[in-house]
């Protein structure tokens, strides 16, 4: 692809504002999640040819900075789609991936498939042992975008992360009365994030090497692996490199939430 070329087109930014989210396929090379994937087994401490190591439904794995992991989420490919949907100059690029959760084949529920969307930040207030008192605000505070990387081929039987379409805007006008504070994980709970189940369930399929790029607002859950193979993401944040500036223009995410509330920021 030229170099001067952008990674998506209008039809792909319009749909990023209206579903939530973009798939690029090819977003990084397929070499690199096969060097990533040695270095998540490896830590996983699973093998990979005897399936009778793999005793748990998921396991965790921290952030990694490794090269493969570096360079995976600083493609030119990818760098071009975040000037796309978050704006030039309004992004930093990533130092590594975020937590890796490793879902293996189990009939054993994993406890982490609950509907939720990412928050990002807490008030000096808040108590910093309590998990859900983890916040978001309408301006997105601390989260530019959640992306999900694909370091292994995900059909539809390999626990591919389910996608409320469109949930994002139902999420911004749920955060609106919250204000600058925003509100915490329990308190988006307690509203059924938004009584967003209504909304068409999207999933996150593709091959190594594909990248979701997602509005910071879009509910989306785990579930189980009913596949035979073990399925490699990363769900890191992209980071903003400030708030919402009102003087520059709007950048697809924040038009998404300008739509949603009728807002001008």
């Amino acid at each position: 692809m030229p170099a001067t070329a952008n990674t998506l087109t209008q039809a792909q930014i319009e749909s990023f504002i209206t579903d939530g989210f973009v798939r690029i396929d090819d977003a990084f090379p397929r070499e690199l999640a096969e060097q990533g994937r040695a270095i998540l087994w490896r830590d996983t401490g699973c093998d990979p040819d005897d399936p009778s190591t793999w005793t748990k439904p998921v396991i965790r794995l921290g952030g990694y900075a490794d090269a493969p992991f570096r360079q995976a989420a600083n493609t030119e490919r990818l760098h071009k789609a975040y000037d796309q949907i978050v704006g030039e100059g309004r992004w930093l690029a990533p130092q590594g991936l975020g937590t890796f959760p490793i879902r293996f084949p189990s009939a054993e529920a994993p406890g982490d498939d609950g509907w939720h969307i990412d928050a990002s930040y807490m008030l000096p207030t808040d108590d910093p042992s309590d998990f859900f008192s983890i916040r978001a605000n309408i301006k997105s505070r601390g989260r530019a975008l959640l992306m999900l990387f694909l370091f292994s081929d995900v059909d539809e039987d390999d626990a591919p992360t389910r996608i409320r379409v469109g949930s994002h805007m139902d999420m911004a006008r749920f955060l609106l009365p919250y204000g600058e504070d925003g509100a915490t994980m329990r308190q988006m709970m307690a509203g059924d994030f938004a009584g967003t189940a209504r909304c068409e369930e999207g999933l996150a399929t593709g091959s190594a090497g594909t990248v979701y790029l997602c509005h910071p607002f879009l509910v989306h859950a785990a579930q189980p692996n009913r596949g035979s193979r073990v399925k490699f993401m990363a769900q890191p944040p992209l980071m903003p490199a400030h708030d919402f500036a009102p003087a520059l223009p709007p950048s697809p995410v924040q038009i998404a939430i300008r739509r949603a509330c009728n807002l001008n920021f």
